[in-house]
C-alpha cells in the first residue's frame, strides 16, 4: 500500500466543500476527502485563504486529469508534486 494523496486547491470553503462532496460521489471514495484551510503567507484574514481538498488514493486508481477537471469546475486546480 502506498500513501498517494491528491490535493485540490480551491478559492474558498464553499467551493472546497462542494468539490469534496462531488469527488466522493464521482470517484466512489470510501470517505469524504479532508478539507484544510491554507492561509496565504503572512495573511491571517479568512478572505485571503485557499482551501485544500486532500484525497487519499492508496490504490493509485484516480486519474489526475479527471481530478484537475473537477477542481477547475470549482475555480481551482490540482496541485502537482
Amino acid at each position: 500500500m502506498t500513501d498517494v494523496r491528491h490535493v485540490l486547491v480551491l478559492p474558498d470553503r464553499d467551493a472546497a466543500e462542494d468539490a469534496a462532496d462531488e469527488a466522493a460521489e464521482r470517484f466512489d471514495l470510501p470517505t469524504r476527502p479532508l478539507l484544510l484551510r491554507d492561509a496565504l503567507a503572512g495573511e491571517d484574514d479568512a478572505e485571503d485563504a485557499q482551501w485544500l481538498v486532500v484525497i487519499d488514493d492508496d490504490e493509485e486508481e484516480l486519474d489526475p486529469a479527471a481530478l484537475n477537471d473537477l477542481a477547475e469546475e470549482f475555480e481551482g486546480w490540482l496541485e502537482e508534486d
